[in-house]
């Protein structure tokens, strides 16, 4: 097992990086942060990451399969969400909800 001071200095330099990488991009992009690609990146990024991480999180799936039902009522139920409240929080929370509820219940079992 490390000593206790080693261990402190771990943790102590990942804190700093986790700081830095935090804070870095405010303090060097201030100048710009009005910039139009910026704001560009800023509006259309986030829903376009999205739609990548659900096309790997489906890929290799058998999409036919009944074992993929509890997977499609959870990103139904995150569509119906997020297009009739426009809210990422509620339909991330509300997506995983219905995929727990129908996983741990059973429903297409």
């Amino acid at each position: 097992m490390e000593s206790v001071p080693y261990l402190i200095a771990v943790i102590a330099v990942m804190t700093a990086a986790t700081f830095l990488t935090r804070v870095l991009p405010f303090v060097l992009l201030y100048k710009v942060a009005d910039h139009p690609v910026l704001r560009y990146l800023g509006r259309y990024l986030p829903p376009v990451l999205m739609v990548l991480l659900v096309i790997y999180s489906f890929k290799g799936e058998d999409l036919i399969s009944r074992d993929f039902l509890p997977e499609l009522a959870g990103l139904f139920s995150v569509l119906v969400l997020h297009l009739t409240m426009r809210n990422a929080l509620v339909s991330i929370l509300g997506g995983t909800g219905c995929y727990m509820a129908v996983v741990q219940m059973g429903i297409f079992n």
